[in-house]
C-alpha cells in the first residue's frame, strides 16, 4: 500500500474541512513541522512531480493518474482529501519557489557570465592592439603555453541606410492577431471567423 493510498491519520492540528479549491493553508509551523504523515504524503507526491519530467510520456501519465486517484480516491473522507490536497499544495508552492530563485540565480549567473566576457574581450583587444604595433606584419603568435591566430574576412558596413537605393534592400512584412480589437467586438456581438471567445477560470495557491 502506498503512502498515498494510505488512510490518514488524524494530524495535530486538526485539518480545516471543506477548505475550498483555493487550497487555503491553516499553517502551525514549518513543513518539517506538519506531522509525520503529512511528511510522508509530501515526499511521495515530490516524487511523481519528479516523473512528470520523465521524457517518456507514459510515465508522466502514469504519475498524473495515479495522483487524481490517489486524490478521488478520498470524495467521501474530507480529512484525508484535505490532508493530500494540502501536501499537493506544499509541493507546488516548494516547486514555484525553488523556480524563482533558480531564475533569480540565472539572471545573476548571466550577469556575471557577460561581465566575464566582456573582460576578457577588453583584454584581448589590448593584448593584439600591442602585438600587432611590435609586428604589424605578424598573422600568428605563439607563447609556450598558448598560440594566437588570425584570419581574414570580409562583412559589409552600411554606413547610411537611407542613402541605399531600393534594389538594396529587402523588405519583410509580419502580422499578428490584434486580441485586445477582436476580444471587445466579440464581446459586443460581433461573430468573427476564427475566433472566439472562451471563458477560463485560473487558480492561485495561498
Amino acid at each position: 500500500m502506498s503512502v498515498l493510498t494510505a488512510p490518514i491519520a488524524p494530524l495535530t492540528p486538526a485539518l480545516p474541512q471543506a477548505a475550498g479549491p483555493s487550497c487555503t493553508l491553516q499553517r502551525s509551523g514549518s513543513l518539517w513541522q506538519l506531522g509525520i504523515e503529512a511528511q510522508e504524503l509530501t515526499t511521495a507526491i515530490g516524487q511523481l512531480a519528479e516523473q512528470l519530467e520523465a521524457d517518456d510520456d507514459d510515465s508522466r501519465a502514469q504519475a498524473l493518474a495515479e495522483l487524481e486517484a490517489a486524490l478521488l480516491a478520498e470524495e467521501g473522507n474530507k480529512q484525508a482529501l484535505a490532508a493530500k490536497a494540502d501536501a499537493t499544495c506544499w509541493v507546488i508552492e516548494h516547486l514555484r519557489g525553488q523556480a524563482a530563485y533558480r531564475q533569480q540565480q540565472a539572471k545573476r549567473l548571466t550577469e556575471l557570465s557577460r561581465s566575464d566576457a566582456g573582460r576578457a574581450d577588453a583584454l584581448e583587444d589590448s593584448l593584439v592592439l600591442v602585438l600587432t604595433r611590435l609586428q604589424p606584419t605578424s598573422s600568428r603568435f605563439s607563447f609556450p603555453n598558448h598560440e594566437l591566430t588570425s584570419r581574414k574576412s570580409q562583412a559589409v558596413e552600411i554606413e547610411d541606410e537611407d542613402a541605399l537605393d531600393p534594389q538594396w534592400l529587402s523588405f519583410s512584412t509580419t502580422s499578428k492577431p490584434d486580441k485586445a480589437a477582436i476580444k471587445e467586438a466579440l464581446k459586443a456581438g460581433t461573430e468573427i471567423t476564427g475566433a472566439q471567445l472562451v471563458s477560463r477560470r485560473s487558480w492561485r495557491i495561498h
